[in-house]
């Protein structure tokens, strides 16, 4: 009689009881099976029939329906099975109250996707910077600033040489007439001589314009995210 359908009492196979003497491992397996059943549930009276089909394998069994376990504790690192009720508190531990959750591409709620928390959209236009406690500007969590228009505006500088005392500039004057012909026979002549001095003085000037203008002339390489906050 085959395996599947054999009826067991008292540990007997009720269809061979002769051969109760030489019982396969699979029919180890359902005696203890049934012995358990018959500790469990006491009441239960008369012979009990069990399938193999029924018993998953001691090797990569596969289960069906709502199979339950223990939760293991948080922090757990052993190969013991994770429950849903520890993946759940894991991922709580990735992100507790405060984190913020960045996706590239998917804007759905955090809440949505992870299963718990209450989460709102987060920093909208806006990159995150490292906390710095000896800086002003960025020594309080969640502080904005900054401008996307702030940038190195058009200008000009002014500035004003140095004194370089009384002084007075040589020069040379080249006079005569005649063009071409003149030069060709030495007429021209020239004089060399100094301007009149003047007194200490200073000369103020002003530089070229530099600088651009214009609406985001000062935005760092970025590219755009999705991010969350966890506020509850």
């Amino acid at each position: 009689m085959p395996l599947e359908t054999a009826t067991y009492i008292d540990g007997l196979n009720a269809s061979n009881p002769a051969a109760s003497d030489a019982i396969s491992t699979a029919d180890d397996h359902l005696r203890l099976i049934k012995s358990a059943l018959k500790a469990t549930f006491p009441n239960i009276t008369g012979p009990m029939t069990l399938s193999q089909s029924q018993i998953a394998p001691l090797a990569s069994p596969t289960f069906t329906g709502t199979p339950a376990a223990p939760t293991a504790a948080a922090g757990t690192n052993t190969t013991q099975l994770a429950t849903t009720a520890f993946v759940q508190a894991a991922l709580q531990a990735v992100y507790p109250v405060g984190s913020i959750y960045i996706n590239a591409t998917n804007s759905t709620n955090p809440g949505t996707l992870l299963g718990f928390g209450t989460w709102v959209a987060f920093g909208a236009g806006r990159v995150p910077v490292g906390f710095n406690a000896s800086d002003p500007l960025f020594d309080t969590a969640e502080e904005t600033g900054g401008s996307k228009d702030a940038i190195v505006v058009s200008h000009t500088h002014t500035g004003t040489t140095a004194g370089a005392g009384a002084h007075s500039h040589t020069y040379t004057n080249t006079f005569g007439g005649g063009g071409a012909a003149a030069a060709a026979s030495g007429s021209l002549g020239t004089i060399t001589d100094n301007t009149s001095s003047v007194v200490d003085h200073t000369h103020t000037f002003t530089t070229d314009s530099t600088g651009s203008s214009g609406t985001n002339a000062n935005l760092q390489p970025y590219i755009t995210v999705y991010m969350w906050k966890r506020t509850a």
